[in-house]
Order: structure tokens, then sequence, then C-alpha cells
């Protein structure tokens, strides 16, 4: 097989495959088509088809260029199938039935029973092919004519002629000059000849001779019109308008007259027939592409029609399903930003050092005025719980967005309250004569009283200021406040060592469990969606498939393949403990149990005055204010996506950025003025953008957060009435940009 010869059996098998995926009725016209181009495709030989309307002389031309009665002729319309003439070394006939049957015959007789028309001029349904197998020179040259039933007869065999004339590499219509180009068969030249890129056709007109001379004439010139008017495409230098007087020719032939052949026009026919034949031949690609351009145009034209409804459905699907996930992720990023930085916050306000430095002192004085409950339920307990909300806060967001995994509390449990033993006191109590003791005022609580509780809450002052009890070197005097302190100091510290201790290893595994509440899975694809994807890719698939063939073939093609559209996009792999690696959860070390102070000597200090450190409310830091407003914007931020989610006009892609989004216009004179005065405000124009109103109401807040005014109670008071105009102007500006 030749190079050329195996890519039109390429060629073939993707029309073929292109038309099954359309699931093409059999009887229609498209699935007939496409079978017939595809066996012309496959065709090695050169095949001449005879066309032309019942009764014009088609049989009997064909048997005088054969020279033989090899085709059944009457004076009725006789052939009723498609016969196939080729090359054979003796005459015989091979006709396949439709149920795999193959009847083989010496000789023509049995055309009788197969190929001819019934009493009711009807064609035999069980017959598939007609061959007749002759012993002629032109016809072993690789070339093989068809001889068509008459149309304009029946419906039934006009189909099969028009099925049959893709398959031809040249048509000979046969008019009748008796009555030139009816209305039908000009409908016929048209439909079924040039509409599907069949061109080369050569006309040859019968039954010339049984006209007058003159009307001879004037249907010469009529020929010659007609011949003119079609753009027949032949090699150059050849007509396309001969004469044979076909039953002549066939009487002369068969008489072996050749004076009597010639003058009836067929040598000439057949010297230019084998001419053409033989310059058509040596470029068969000219002559087949533009039918099969013809019929793949139309395929393609069926399955886009077939394929782009298919095609958006699915687009529009996936784009809705990737625009849901691409704010469901957007919102796990957010969700793990914000708790990431709780659980950092509050990793780092468990460390020891920072429950130490923060806490010990108070912790320290309240057991010993016999306060600790108080003093750890308002005040531990107070900072500990507006951190723990702030972590569990982002669960439930986490939850209420993606319904993943219901989120436990974070629980926390508080050490028992420390207990201390009581060194047995001296004799000289009363006397504070001491170097180090000062009374500071108020009683020392349940079990000592009077100024020694007083210089119990001094001694606990400095032990914390100068680290006394971190010393390795043991004094050799120690009064008897300084080892109550002492045994505060070192009660509270171990109090606080296990609450951090405790917590940070109860928070490590809460951290692990909120990975699965911070957690969305994409929804498998509906059934029927799947169904409609594989539908789509087998259509695309035979669509582009025959476009590469097409490419192969040089067959210029209008249209682009198509690209598979891609399910929809998964996540990528969660990143909700990237902080976690930065935090160490690691257990305190553990003190000794120092109860036993009393054994201790601690060398008197010098004489000084400690009281515990002043109880003021510290001013926040630009750091802080910078974290409040990010999760105050990242609160927001969700919140949004919420309401886009949930709305039911939920668009398949994401919605405009604000930045963008025309401003609605004012309905009255009293909004236009609110609204006015919302931008002076925020120190804005009124064409600003919503990202430059955002921007701008930030750095305010950060201007005029009340809390950095807390020592400063005059300008606090003006601070929060700055607050409420920004938040009322931002409140306003932000209705009209949405």
């Amino acid at each position: 097989m030749s190079k050329q010869d195996e890519n039109y059996q390429k060629l073939a098998t993707s029309l073929k495959s292109a038309s099954e995926s359309l699931n093409l009725e059999r009887t229609s016209q498209l699935h007939q088509d496409v079978n017939s181009v595809c066996n012309y495709l496959t065709n090695p030989n050169f095949r001449i088809a005879v066309f032309g309307p019942f009764n014009h002389g088609k049989s009997t031309l064909l048997n005088a260029i054969l020279g033989t009665r090899t085709l059944p002729i009457d004076l009725i319309p006789t052939t009723g199938a498609a016969i196939t003439v080729k090359y054979g070394s003796n005459i015989r006939t091979r006709i396949m039935l439709a149920d795999g049957t193959e009847v083989y015959r010496n000789g023509i007789e049995i055309l009788q029973q197969f190929a001819i028309l019934d009493g009711n001029r009807q064609m035999r349904k069980d017959v598939v092919s007609v061959e007749v197998f002759c012993p002629h020179t032109f016809l072993e040259t690789g070339v093989e004519f068809l001889d068509l039933p008459g149309t304009n007869d029946r419906d039934e065999q006009d189909s099969l002629v028009r099925e049959q004339l893709l398959g031809a590499d040249l048509v000979v219509q046969l008019l009748d000059a008796r009555k030139l180009m009816t209305l039908g068969e000009r409908e016929n030249l048209r439909d079924w000849l040039l509409d599907r890129g069949i061109k080369t056709v050569i006309f040859v007109a019968n039954f010339l001779n049984l006209l007058e001379p003159e009307e001879q004439k004037q249907v010469q010139n009529r020929l010659l019109f007609v011949a003119e008017s079609f753009r027949a495409e032949l090699p150059a230098g050849f007509s396309n308008l001969y004469r044979v007087d076909a039953l002549p020719a066939l009487r002369a032939r068969l008489k072996g007259d050749v004076a009597a052949a010639s003058s009836s026009g067929l040598v000439a026919f057949e010297t230019a027939l084998q001419n053409i034949v033989g310059i058509l031949q040596q470029n068969r690609g000219s002559v087949r592409l533009p039918r099969v351009q013809a019929i793949a145009f139309q395929l393609q034209q069926a399955l886009k029609s077939k394929i782009d409804p298919i095609y958006l459905e699915i687009q529009t699907f996936t784009e809705k399903q990737n625009a849901k996930i691409e704010i469901k992720q957007k919102a796990v990023n957010l969700i793990n930003q914000g708790f990431n930085s709780s659980i950092s916050e509050l990793c780092d306000w468990l460390s020891l050092p920072k429950l130490l430095a923060k806490y010990q002192a108070d912790a320290a004085v309240a057991l010993a005025e016999n306060n600790f409950k108080t003093w750890q339920t308002n005040t531990l307990k107070k900072d500990f719980t507006q951190l723990q909300l702030a972590v569990v806060k982002w669960l439930y967001q986490a939850y209420e967005f993606f319904q993943a995994e219901r989120p436990e509390d974070l629980h926390i449990p508080f050490p028992c309250e420390p207990q201390i033993i009581l060194p047995p006191k001296p004799d000289n109590t009363d006397k504070l004569s001491e170097s180090g003791s000062i009374a500071i005022g108020g009683g020392i609580g349940w079990f000592l009283g009077g100024p020694v509780g007083a210089a119990v809450a001094g001694s606990i002052s400095y032990l914390l200021n100068k680290n006394i009890q971190q010393q390795e070197e043991k004094l050799t005097t120690e009064s008897y406040h300084q080892q109550v302190a002492k045994l505060c100091v070192n009660a509270t510290e171990e109090y606080l060592s296990q609450f951090s201790s405790r917590a940070l290893s109860i928070l490590s595994e809460f951290e692990r469990q909120a990975e699965k509440v911070i957690y969305f899975q994409v929804a498998q694809e509906p059934e029927e969606v799947t169904q409609t994807r594989e539908n789509l890719l087998r259509l695309q698939q035979g669509f582009n498939q025959l476009l590469s063939e097409l490419e192969k073939a040089r067959i210029p093609t209008k249209y682009q393949p198509y690209t598979e559209i891609p399910k929809v996009s998964h996540p990528q792999p969660q990143q909700q403990s990237y902080r976690k690696q930065e935090r160490i959860y690691t257990r305190p070390p553990q003190r000794e149990n120092t109860a036993k102070t009393t054994e201790k000597k601690v060398e008197p200090p010098k004489q000084q005055v400690y009281a515990p450190p002043p109880k003021t409310t510290p001013s926040p830091n630009p750091a802080e204010l910078e974290a409040k407003f990010r999760n105050w914007e990242m609160d927001e931020e969700i919140a949004r996506m919420k309401a886009e989610m949930r709305s039911p006009g939920f668009q398949n892609k994401q919605q405009t950025n604000q930045n963008t989004q025309a401003q609605k216009p004012p309905e009255s004179q009293g909004e236009k003025d609110k609204i006015a005065r919302a931008y002076k405000i925020l120190e804005l124009p009124q064409d600003a953008a919503f990202a430059d109103i955002k921007q701008a109401y930030k750095n305010l807040v950060k201007k005029w957060h009340p809390d950095l005014f807390v020592n400063q109670p005059q300008m606090q008071k003006q601070a929060q009435e700055k607050m409420r105009l920004l938040n009322e102007a931002y409140t306003v500006l932000s209705t009209v940009k949405s």
C-alpha cells in the first residue's frame, strides 16, 4: 500500500468514526454519504459513473463502449441496481446479498434475477452489490464503470443514484437531445453534483440522430450553452460535451462496422474519455479531495451542532464549581491565617517566661493574702478566655463555611491552687527592724498578720526583681518574711509552670484536630455530568481526529480543534500547620519542691523600699492594632464570601472586584450630602475607589484608636467620638460601593 493510500485509509477511518460518534440513522443522507465517500477513498480503481434519467440509454452506451451486450437493456426502465463493471479474464457476475451470501456465476444471466426491476418496478431489498467482470483493455488499466438506475422514476432509485455518485471519479451525464436539460436534470446537477464537490463531469447527448438537421443545429447550440455554463474541472484542452448516438453505436460495434461507430460519435468520445482518465489517474487527489471536503464539512457542522451545547453546559458547570472551590480555598487560607495567628498569640502568652513576667508577682501576693482564687478568676482566667475564644472563633467560622467536622471547644484546665507549708514563726516576729523589711500597709492574710504580711509582700517584689531564688549560693541568714515570700514565689512559679506545660500540650493536639475542621473536600462530580463529559470527550476526539486527517490530506477546513475541559480543579494539599513548625511545644523544666525553705539561710539585704508593680492598663502598640485590624478584615472578607456563596445569583466566574464596581447613584439630595460628608470624614475625594476608602479608614483607625489614649482621658473621649464618625462614614461608603 502506497503512503497516499495509507493516508486515505486513515482519513476514511476518521470519517466513519466521526459519523459513528453522531449516532446517525443508517437511512440518513449524511450517514450514507459518509459510507460512500469512505468506500470511494479506499477504492484503488478509477470509477466512471453513467448517470441520467431512465430510458436515456445509459446501459446501451456502456454496452457500446464494452463492445458487447454486457448490461441489460430494454424499452422500459430496466436496471434495478448499481452495476459495477470491472476487469476480468472472462465475463462473470458476483452478487452480494444483505445476509452475507455471495452469488458467483459465469456470464450475465444471473442479472435477470437480481439486477432487474420487478413487475412493480421495484429494486430488490436484499441486494447489496452487483459486479460484472469483463475482459476489456480499458478496464485492465484500473478503470471500472458504474451503471446506475435511471432517475426521475422512484425515490428509492434516486437515493441509490445520489449515494453512488459520490464514489465516482468521473461522471458521464447522459442527456436526451429531444428534451434537453429538464428542470429535474438541472436540480440534480446542482444538488447531487456541484454542491457535493463533484465537478469532473462530462455531458453526452444521445438521440441527436433522431432529430431533423435543422433541429440538430438548434440543439447543438443549446448543448454548447449548457457545457459552457458548467465549469467542469477536466484536464486542459478537453471538452466537457460530446455527442454519441448510443443504439447505432452499439449496433455498429457489434457488427464491427468501424465507420458507423465513428459516425455515431462513439470513437471520438472513447478517445477523449481514455485520455481524460489517463491524466486524472495521475492525480486522483485533485478529484477525490473536493468531494471529501464537502462531506467532511457537513460532518463537522453536525458534530459542532452537537458538541457546542454540551461544551457550554460542561464549561458552565466546571467554571461554577471552580469558582466555588476558589472561594472556599481562599476562605481556608484566610481562616488558617487567622487561626495560626491566634494560636501563635496564645502559645506566646502561655510560654513560661511570659507567664512569670506578667503574672507571678500578683499571683504570689494573692497567694500570700489568701486571694489566689479571686486572682485566678478575675485575672488569669479572664485573659486566657479572651485568647481562647479568639482561637476557637476561627474553627466555628470554618465549620459554618465548610461543614466538614464540628469543632471541639478548647478546654484547658487550671492547676489546683498552690499549697504551702509555713515555717515556724520566730519569737521576734513583732520586731521588724531587720534590714529589708518594710511595711506597705494591709494584712498578710489568713496565716500572717499585721506588718509581717506587708513585709512578705515587699519581699516578694524584692525576690522577683533580684531573682534571688535562682541563685545557687546559699545565704547564711534569712528573715522569716523572706522565707514566706520565697515559698509564695516558688509555689506560683510551679503553678504557672504546670499550667504552661499542660496548656501547650493540649494546644498541640487541639491544633492537629483543627486541621479536620479547616478543611473542605471537593464533592464527587454527579454521575450525569460525568456521563455528559465522557460523551463530549468522545465527540471532541472524533472531531479532532478528523481535523488531523484532513490536515494530513491537505484538505482545507475553517475549524480549529477542541480542547478538553479539565475536570473541577482540586485544591493543593492544605498548608494548615505551616506555622506549627515554628512553635515548639515543650514542657517547662520542673522545679524541685521548695516547701522546706526553713532550712535555708538568706543573708538579709540592705534596707530598701519595695512594692508590687503598679497595675496600669498598657497602651496597645502599633503591631497590636495592626493585628486587630487584620482580623477584622479577614472576618469581613469571610462574611462577604459566605454571602456570595449563598447568593441565588451566584455566577460562573468570581464577582467583579469591588475596586472597579460602578458607584450606585444616590436617590435623594439628603443621601448625596451624607455621602459627601463620609468622603470628607475619611479625607478622600468623591471619586475614590473602594480600595482607597478601605485604606484611608485603616490609616485613620490606627491614628485614632481609643486604646492609644488610655492614660489621657480627655484625648480618649475625643478619639471615641472620632471612631464613631469613621465607622459611620465607612459603613455609608461601603454600601454605596457594593
